[in-house]
């Protein structure tokens, strides 16, 4: 007979997803097109595929720390409800809503928005659905043939053709298998550019504070460059002269906006809040390439590195880290740190960056192509976490059939890859802005002299 808190699964369940779905909804909201009145269904679609993306990059943190908290209480009867019933039946719900969701659901939104329905019949919302489902009935048939000929030539064998008959069993588990190892290709990708980005833009949006720097006198200085330009421009008569005042008036303004904002900021701020930031990116990502550098030793000398999937979750046994709640921790903010730095530079990448959402100006079929890559990414990263070692939480449900997970030549070049190419973007990134801050700083003291007397000269002249 089954207990209380297993018969509570389905609804414990349901709640989550409808606060993740809500949550979604005002997303979707945000980045959408006001003037876009018939998108409510497909919007609806959308905000559903988004909903289940977050739930893919919650499920291995909410499983690792399900897992201590039964650890750290196991006899609370408050906390019965977390149990390996909830966390195996939401890997399960989030497996299969992933395959609706690129196969059925994200296909018909993108072509119910491009079709007008047939020629010669009434139009129509009708007619567009008609015109919908027949397209993705073709293009259906058209994958799962792709699918069987693959399955075929891969697996010649009087059981592997057995299983081609067996839609559900073989179909869905072997196309997702394909579609999650391009996500963790692509995250693999994304991961060590996203992560130089990040050092980028954290230099942008804090305050970095400056080697040899005299703050008041160069803002002096820009203020006086400033005000001489623009008086030289109502003296001007040429428009190319005008049009190249204009352009370094505006250089000039943007340069003492830049100083005035450091020069507002207080000294525990501009001494203290950037290296802080760049520390934290720093520690994240060398603790990253640390821990898959030893994860690389284990696939050499032990097979139980390789990653694998399991039907049962076994929780409150024992913590999957060796340094216990701490270790939990650190992996579940490694888990959120790569995942973050994988949007990024998907989002900073050429191929890509025109999918970036923009507020209130996002037309439908943009937020169809965020809503499918982002889900590709999301999906992929439980596979990508287990395959570099961050964490040893086993793969649960249909998320541990993927057919490479057992190669250990891919595993094993995978992990190179990965610490490979975060090395190289780390080393060149810090490398550069070190070089950078101090050929400025030093050159900043030559040029200082002379800035005023050089802004003199320039005034005089049209």
């Amino acid at each position: 007979m089954p207990t209380l808190p297993t018969l509570l699964c389905p609804q414990i369940c349901a709640l989550l997803f409808a606060s993740l779905y809500i949550l979604c909804h005002f997303i979707i909201t945000h980045f959408k097109k006001h003037t876009d009145f018939t998108a409510g269904k497909r919007a609806g679609l959308c905000t559903f595929t988004l909903a289940v993306a977050l739930g893919a990059v919650l499920l291995l943190p909410f499983s690792i720390i399900s897992n201590e908290v039964l650890l750290s209480f196991p006899q609370n009867y408050y906390i019965q409800w977390l149990n390996g019933s909830l966390i195996h039946g939401l890997w399960n719900l989030v497996f299969l809503f992933s395959n609706m969701s690129l196969v059925f659901l994200m296909p018909f939104a993108y072509f119910f928005t491009e079709s007008e329905g047939f020629a010669g019949s009434k139009k129509g919302i009708m007619a567009r659905v008609y015109e919908t489902s027949v397209v993705l009935l073709l293009l259906t048939l058209l994958v799962l043939g792709m699918v069987w000929v693959a399955s075929a030539i891969v697996g010649n064998d009087a059981a592997s053709r057995q299983s081609l008959y067996d839609l559900w069993e073989y179909y869905l588990p072997y196309l997702y298998s394909c579609i999650s190892l391009f996500g963790v290709l692509l995250l693999l990708l994304c991961t060590p550019f996203g992560l130089s980005i990040m050092f980028t833009v954290t230099g942008k949006l804090l305050v970095k504070p400056r080697l040899l720097e005299d703050l008041d006198e160069q803002l002096s200085c820009t203020r006086f460059e400033e005000a001489a330009v623009s008086h030289r421009i109502p003296s001007c008569w040429l428009n190319l002269d005008m049009e190249m005042l204009w352009e370094q008036f505006f250089a000039i303004r943007s340069k003492r906006r830049k100083l005035e904002l450091r020069h507002r900021a207080s000294p525990w701020q501009r001494n203290l809040g950037y290296p802080l930031a760049m520390l934290g990116l720093l520690a994240l990502t060398g603790i990253s390439v640390l821990i898959v550098c030893f994860h690389v030793l284990e696939l050499l000398l032990d097979d139980a590195a390789m990653p694998r999937g399991i039907q049962d979750a076994s929780l409150g046994q024992v913590s999957f880290s060796i340094f216990g709640s701490f270790g939990a921790a650190l992996q579940v903010v490694l888990i959120f740190y790569l995942m973050v730095s994988s949007v990024v530079g998907f989002y900073s990448s050429p191929l890509f960056t025109r999918l970036l959402p923009e507020r209130q100006d996002t037309p439908l079929t943009k937020i169809i192509g965020n809503c499918v890559s982002l889900l590709v990414l999301s999906s992929a990263l439980p596979v990508f976490s287990r395959t570099l070692g961050i964490t040893r939480f086993d793969l649960l449900g249909d998320f541990g059939r993927f057919n490479w997970l057992g190669n250990f030549y891919i595993v094993f070049l995978y992990n190179m890859g990965f610490a490979g190419l975060t090395t190289l973007c780390l080393v060149k990134r810090v490398s550069w802005a070190v070089q950078a801050e101090l050929i400025r700083a030093f050159g900043a003291q030559q040029r200082l002299p002379l800035l005023g007397w050089r802004v003199v000269r320039r005034s005089g002249n049209c």
